[in-house]
């Protein structure tokens, strides 16, 4: 089994260390393969979380011993890795090269990293983890930026534009999925945990004076469920940002024109 790595060293990947794609000679348990190997974790981390997520709880769930796993991955972090990757390749990726207008192509890479990480809560605590140098993770990188080039903004502002437009995806993401998370662990719709959490709030003091100057806010808001109301804040926050980037390349190409 590898070595585990020092705390002041970087994490290596699993796409590095040729590890990837290797499994070790002989003796491999019948009936089991890699992908299925991945395909059960990824159903265990959507069910359960990752902090509920061991080799052994993977291996009663195969119906094999742990050991048996280490057949076809040398760590926990390499299974996590290939699983990331794995879901990493369930989005629909818009082609930078159909001529669609880049606008609806951010809109819908922005939608499909959303859907992922509310789909897939714990991604969201991995992808800072490693390296995310997996095919599909290469894949969306890429799609990405060969879109937001098609923008028209300058080289020297692609990755602002990158981390401002996927980072606030990732939050609003992550903190959608915790929602449902939470809900699904107090056995609970997203809409009743909701109401619930509310009138928690609203017994709280120390919460009152907000409570009374967001109610306007919250009554503008509309949307009859929380998914509604998610639904109408992301993509206006989406819209927000598309504008920023159209107001930037009207303002580059102007300065650019005066000097």
């Amino acid at each position: 089994m590898a070595k585990a790595a020092r705390q002041d060293q970087p994490r290596s990947s699993v796409w590095l260390e040729g590890t990837a794609h290797r499994r070790r000679g002989g003796g491999q348990p019948s009936g089991l393969d890699r992908d299925r190997i991945i395909e059960v974790t990824v159903r265990l981390l959507d069910a359960e979380g990752l902090a509920k997520f061991s080799m052994r709880r993977l291996a009663g769930e195969l119906n094999v011993t742990a050991m048996s796993v280490y057949w076809y991955v040398d760590t926990k972090d390499d299974l996590l890795e290939l699983a990331l990757d794995e879901v990493m390749g369930g989005m629909r990726l818009p082609d930078p090269d159909a001529g669609e207008d880049w606008r609806d192509q951010v809109r819908a890479l922005a939608r499909e990293y959303r859907t992922l990480l509310v789909r897939h809560p714990w991604v969201s605590a991995l992808v800072g983890v490693f390296l995310n140098i997996g095919p599909n993770s290469l894949a969306f990188s890429r799609v990405v930026q060969r879109v937001v080039r098609r923008t028209g903004l300058p080289a020297k502002r692609m990755t602002s534009t990158i981390s401002a437009v996927f980072q606030f995806v990732y939050g609003y993401g992550t903190l959608e999925g915790h929602l449902a998370s939470r809900a699904t662990a107090g056995g609970m719709s997203v809409d009743e945990y909701f109401q619930q959490a509310l009138s928690a709030v609203t017994a709280a003091p120390q919460a009152a004076d907000v409570l009374k100057e967001s109610r306007e806010i919250m009554a503008a808001r509309g949307g009859d469920t929380v998914a509604e109301m998610l639904e109408r804040d992301f993509e206006f926050a989406l819209e927000l940002l598309i504008a920023g980037i159209e107001a930037i390349v009207t303002r580059e190409r102007e300065a650019e024109a005066e000097g």
